[in-house]
Order: structure tokens, then sequence, then C-alpha cells
């Protein structure tokens, strides 16, 4: 038995672990990858490698405005969608109240989720709701005095950290990028609904081929 757990330890014993190790040996060996996208426009050279950083770029820029915003609603002693409803209220309300499909369309967060949000500002007496005279069917959100406070309170953290975020990027800058950021949210929807319906295609570690059944990758 000793012998046996020996030889399945250095992993050479079969025909094909040898030939893998042989692969993995060979100094000529190069693997290049396929390109992540078949717009000819983002491949220079056949490589994607600059699409690839703007990919990554985007998602660490992404994670720092949402870090962001976690730490503003921290201050207040909230949840990050919960200072976003919070402050889309204070710019949407105007004289009249906001209405819940506003405030959606406003901070691009689910109606359900801004409704779930503003029920839970209330309770924390930063946020009041009244019927709508012009549509029975819908609230319209204010802030209350404790809200207008707290909004008071954590703009000038907001406004120094926007500072810091947009430093040297010009009003045409900023612009492009908002157009662009639209354009990918716009194009998510389809964008998900694809990587969503994919499926692994039949390779899965050795460890779970036997419950899964589909080939392992060696």
């Amino acid at each position: 038995m000793s012998a046996i757990k020996g030889r399945s330890l250095q992993g050479g014993g079969t025909p094909r672990a040898k030939a893998r190790s042989k692969r993995m040996q060979d100094p000529n060996r190069h693997f290049v990858p396929p390109p992540t996208t078949s717009r000819r426009e983002f491949i220079v050279d056949g490589v994607d490698e600059g699409f690839r950083n703007v990919i990554y770029a985007m998602v660490m820029g992404l994670q720092r405005l949402a870090a962001c915003r976690e730490a503003f609603g921290t201050y207040l002693g909230l949840t990050g969608s919960q200072f976003a409803v919070l402050m889309g209220t204070a710019y949407r309300q105007g004289r009249n109240g906001v209405t819940i499909k506003q405030l959606s369309d406003h901070v691009l967060l689910a109606s359900t989720h801004v409704t779930t949000e503003v029920n839970r500002l209330r309770r924390k007496d930063l946020l009041t709701k009244q019927p709508n005279s012009g549509d029975r069917r819908s609230v319209l959100v204010y802030l209350t005095p404790l809200g207008e406070r707290a909004v008071r309170a954590v703009t000038p953290i907001v406004r120094s950290v926007n500072d810091a975020l947009f430093a040297s990027i010009s009003a045409r800058e900023l612009e492009v990028t908002a157009r662009v950021l639209k354009m990918v949210a716009h194009n998510g929807g389809e964008a998900l609904a694809r990587a969503r319906a994919q499926r692994w295609n039949g390779l899965t570690p050795r460890r779970a081929r036997g419950r899964s059944g589909g080939a392992s990758i060696s």
C-alpha cells in the first residue's frame, strides 16, 4: 500500500501524466491565449492586452467608487445603498418630493430595492413619504429635518473625496467616461444574459469527476 501511495504522490505513473510532465518541461512551450474580444479595433497585432487592461482598470475604479460610497454610508450609520437613496432624495425631491420610480432612475437601483431602503431610512427618521395626490399608485419621498442635517454633515466629506478621485480629470474626459459607462450599463443586460447562459464545457477538477461525470482537466 505504501508503495502505491508513493507512486500516486509523485504523479508520474501513467503515460498520460508522463506526457503532460514532458510538455510542461519543454523550454519552447509557449501558450498563447485567444483574444477575449472579437472587435478588431480592440486587437493590436493579434493581442487584446490593451482592451483587457481597460477592463481591469474599470473594475478597480468601480470598486474604489463603491468602497467610497460604503465609507460615506458608514459615517452616517448607513449602508452604501441607503446612502445613495438618501442623497438621491436630497437632490431630486425639490419642493414636491420624489417618487420611487424617479428615485430609482436617478440612483440606478431597482425600484424594489429603493422601496426597501426608503422604508429603512424612514425607521431611522431620515426620510418620510406622503401620498401622491397626482398619482394614487405612488408616494412622494422627502428628507426629514434629521435627514437634511445628515446630508449637510456628510457633503463636505463627499466633496473632498470626489476632488481626490477626479483629480487631473478634465470635464471633457469625465463626459466621455460617463458616456462609456452608460453604454456599458445599457449593454450589460444582454452581456450578463449571455454569461449566465453558458455552461462549463465538461471540464471539471479531477476530484469532482466522480460527482459530476465531466472530464477532468489534465
